[in-house]
């Protein structure tokens, strides 16, 4: 997937400025696709040249005026193409499952450490999660287009910080009990 895809994307969902799709970015998009800011504007341009998105100049009281982006019919058309087309399973490349994998050969307290702070990300980012989908879905029943989409994303989210929660606080526990049968 290109960054483009994921701009088409979220401008589809709704028209943006480079500013408004930063902060969706950050907030979720971001989740599953990461991209500076600069990557962001500097992909905005070329997709506005490529024709995929337009720019409206919208006037701004005590500020510049800002672009506001929307998605064109090529635009569309680019989006609607590579939804279709197949996609590649995405192979896991995990350094912390490497280091896990190496770990009698190096400093294996650093990494339990380590494991210990990424466990506690994933405790959070789950919480996050989990409220979001209270917040924005009370009734996942009731979902359909665009919205189960949506939905369903995030319970994707949810499922993936499980699973990390679950193997690292195996993997964790698993050496905290077998420093404690090795030391007596």
């Amino acid at each position: 997937m290109a960054l483009e895809h994921a701009i088409l994307v979220s401008l589809s969902e709704r028209a943006a400025s480079g500013s408004d799709l930063v902060r969706r970015f950050d907030a979720s998009i971001g989740f599953f696709w990461s991209a500076t800011h600069q990557q962001i504007y500097r992909v905005l341009g070329r997709m506005e040249a490529d024709g995929w998105i337009s720019a409206e100049a919208v006037p701004q009281a005590d500020r510049p005026t800002k672009k506001v982006y929307d998605v064109t019919d090529a635009g569309r058309a680019e989006l609607a193409r590579w939804i279709g087309e197949p996609t590649t399973p995405d192979a896991m490349r995990s350094s912390v499952s490497v280091k896990m994998r190496g770990a009698s050969y190096g400093d294996r307290a650093a990494l339990l450490d380590d494991l210990r702070r990424q466990l506690d990300e994933h405790t959070k980012r789950h919480s996050l999660y989990e409220f979001l989908a209270a917040r924005d879905f009370p009734d996942p029943g009731a979902l359909s287009a665009a919205d189960l989409d949506i939905y369903l994303v995030l319970r994707g989210g949810l499922l993936m910080e499980e699973f990390w929660i679950r193997w690292l606080t195996e993997y964790v526990d698993a050496h905290t009990a077998g420093t404690t049968k090795e030391s007596r």
